[in-house]
């Protein structure tokens, strides 16, 4: 009895359900990799990981409507998933936030529960940029950390002084030094953009300047 009562599909899904529930899935998946496109901290944005959001809300999906209302099925998933090891790094705290995120949304969606899917998709990610973009709730400093490499050559002033001048709103020189005594300077700047939007300008204007290379520019959390 127990068996029978495990395989026992109480709301068969058509193949109408599932469609439906995987394209509320995808259009919930895309709207959250839009928010974070929308809201990343850090300069630029992985394709990848905006991809993987995606993905994650319709694979998401799908597992809970194979689950459906089996007890012995979600037995069998948890066992099997507890084989898999995740072992990237997630560096920023929100990218936590928008895997589940994405988890939250596969799962209503995949439940059938395509208004909780869309409208608490939607509000959370109103929420989101409201609190990214609202002045009295964003961070007041909004610093990166700039490196690159320089050969210096002759120049008495080097030319991505005035590149930085012309993007930043303040610019603080942390560190100039040369390994060895030889190679190329080796320069860090802490700096704070006109407009935080600005960064892929003022990267890409650096790889412009003569004798500039391995640029690296990132939000360095002590400074918030």
């Amino acid at each position: 009895m127990l068996t029978d009562l495990q395989n026992l599909d109480l709301f068969p899904m058509t193949v109408g359900d599932i469609l439906v529930n995987l394209l509320i899935a995808f259009v919930c998946g895309m709207f959250i990799a839009w928010v974070y496109k929308k809201t990343a901290a850090t300069p630029g944005y992985p394709p990848s990981f905006l991809n993987s959001m995606v993905l994650l809300t319709l694979i998401t999906a799908m597992v809970i409507m194979i689950i459906g209302n089996s007890l012995a099925r979600a037995f069998g998933l948890v066992g099997a998933m507890s084989i898999i090891r995740f072992r990237t790094a997630v560096k920023e705290t929100l990218d936590i936030v928008f895997i589940f995120f994405s988890l939250a949304a596969g799962l209503a969606a995949g439940a059938g529960a395509q208004a909780i899917a869309v409208v608490g998709t939607v509000l959370i990610g109103g929420v989101v940029y409201l609190l990214v973009h609202l002045p009295m709730l964003a961070p007041q400093r909004r610093e990166y950390f700039l490196q690159f490499s320089y050969d210096a050559g002759d120049d008495a002033r080097p030319p991505y002084i005035d590149v930085l001048a012309r993007h930043c709103k303040r610019q603080r020189l942390v560190n100039a030094s040369v390994t060895n005594g030889e190679g190329p300077l080796q320069v860090s700047y802490y700096i704070q953009l006109h407009d935080i939007r600005d960064n892929q300008a003022l990267l890409r204007d650096l790889r412009r300047v003569a004798g500039v290379s391995h640029i690296s520019m990132a939000f360095d959390d002590e400074q918030f």
